[in-house]
């Protein structure tokens, strides 16, 4: 505990945003760990799942979806944006900008991105489980929206704008020096922008949950480690994103269900 005291300003206020994003990161997770256990533990009849009819959904039902969504938005995502985060404060602490305070509205305001996107996932789980596309414990029930969803997410690999927002993401000093803001305002204005890079960057992989199973925890990992590679592993950026694209479309191919006619 002594050598925390010792700590430089500077790593004592880095060990402060890490240890509070790590905090975040692991109550998410648990939160999901928690939901996936009672979706596989507790009996039916004492579970909660949605309804398999829009027009059954009421506002209970639309705010827990929304919730399991955007936890599992900031236990997947925050992971690959401490390496942001952590450059933004030690230029707010260098310049002595009341870095706690800013990294915590750049945050907020990198999590509300997410969180918009939150909803708009909760709207098409509303109408998946009307198709009949998902089943009540929210597993995949159509091997052609599961196909298209990894046939798409495979072609994004190797768009542009896959690029042109993955550079925006993979490098923090980059990215700050060219988005610079001042005042407290400007960190959220920068919270924002970053948040929705990244969501421009990762939204199709974030879709491949409905393919595999919504509460699918390995796919939750997974998809987490993808994205962490990707934004931190710049050297091999190139060739990763590749290599994800060609066994998204593999998998799409080979899940695509063909009718024979004998």
């Amino acid at each position: 505990m002594a050598g925390i005291f010792n700590l430089s300003p500077m790593s004592r206020s880095r060990l402060i945003v890490l240890l509070s994003l790590l905090t975040v990161i692991f109550v998410s997770w648990f939160y999901l760990f928690y939901q996936h256990w009672q979706m596989t533990s507790l009996p039916m009849s004492e579970m909660w799942t949605p309804p398999s009819e829009t027009a059954a959904w009421q506002l209970m039902d639309f705010g827990l979806v929304y919730v399991m969504w955007a936890v599992m938005m900031a236990a997947m995502m925050l992971p690959s944006a401490i390496p942001m985060i952590l450059v933004f404060n030690k230029i707010c602490k260098q310049r002595q900008l009341a870095p706690h305070l800013r990294v915590f509205l750049f945050v907020v305001a990198y999590l509300l991105i997410w969180f918009i996107f939150s909803a708009v996932l909760t709207v098409l789980q509303w109408q998946m489980h009307g198709l009949h596309f998902l089943s009540p414990m929210m597993d995949n029930q159509s091997k052609y929206m599961a196909a298209t969803i990894f046939l798409l997410a495979g072609a994004y690999q190797f768009m542009p704008l896959k690029e042109i927002f993955l550079q925006n993401c993979r490098s923090p000093m980059g990215f700050l020096l060219t988005e610079w803001r001042e005042g407290f305002s400007g960190a959220y204005y920068m919270g924002l922008k970053h948040g929705s890079m990244c969501v421009g960057c990762c939204w199709l992989q974030m879709l491949i949950m409905f393919a595999v199973g919504i509460m699918n925890l390995l796919a939750m990992v997974l998809i987490t480690l993808l994205v962490l590679i990707e934004k931190t592993l710049p050297a091999y950026n190139q060739w990763i994103c590749r290599l994800v694209g060609v066994l998204f479309i593999g998998w799409g191919v080979w899940i695509f269900p063909v009718e024979v006619d004998l």
